[in-house]
């Protein structure tokens, strides 16, 4: 019997970033914008199309150091379908200048990152909700894989993209291991008929070492002072 081959993919898509431009309550902003098309599973902790499933667009946008909005969702899907965006997507916020990103590529693995430092510190702090300044924050990292996963990898490759944003800020020469707002997503291609689905994106597998240096590089490139 004949193996089933599924055509080549083309290429994972975060090359294609736009870069938008506002001015909201008189200040000028920018945003993010991966048009994704069909075919993607995406994980994320974003506020807008947050959990996992299938997403056609993903977002950053900067909004004002202060913002006050109580309706995120919206304003993202606003923000999205002014852009052109159409069907579900993941929208993330940050303080930060998005056109300071960093972006990295390694063996297919893409990642874009955004990172506002201004509030940092480490996870496991010894206090729990202490007040912090109102300051720009939000490391944002979006990765894409040109390789199905299967949801436990997906969780996995969260992980991983985790770890080597640590390892990138120690590396940038920041004590920390991010900010409190911090956001991640990964996307994933759709499995075809015949195609192997990864069970594993962890630090040393295949496509979780591609993640976590493509995420380092990303991150680094962001933070650098």
């Amino acid at each position: 019997m004949t193996a089933v081959v599924p055509p080549p993919r083309t290429a994972t898509g975060l090359r294609a970033v736009q870069q938008l431009d506002r001015v909201e309550d008189g200040e000028r902003l920018h945003a993010l914008l991966w048009r994704a098309g069909a075919g993607w599973r995406m994980i994320s902790s974003a506020v807008l199309g947050g959990g996992i499933g299938e997403r056609a667009w993903v977002l950053n946008a900067q909004v004002s150091h202060g913002y006050r909005r109580t309706d995120p969702e919206r304003h993202l899907a606003d923000l999205a379908r002014e852009a052109g965006a159409h069907g579900p997507g993941v929208g993330l916020m940050t303080a930060a200048d998005v056109t300071g990103h960093g972006r990295a590529y390694d063996g297919g693995a893409e990642a874009v990152a955004t990172a506002g430092l201004g509030v940092r510190g480490w996870a496991a702090a010894p206090a729990e909700g202490t007040p912090v300044p109102d300051r720009p924050g939000t490391i944002n990292i979006v990765v894409a894989l040109p390789v199905p996963l299967t949801d436990a990898a997906l969780v996995n490759a969260v992980a991983t993209a985790t770890e080597a944003k640590v390892q990138a800020l120690l590396d940038a020469g920041y004590d920390c291991s991010g900010t409190p707002t911090d956001a991640v997503c990964v996307a994933a291609r759709v499995a075809r008929p015949g195609e192997e689905v990864h069970s594993f994106a962890g630090p040393r597998s295949l496509w979780g070492a591609r993640l976590a240096r493509a995420v380092h590089g990303a991150v680094r490139t962001a933070a650098a002072p």
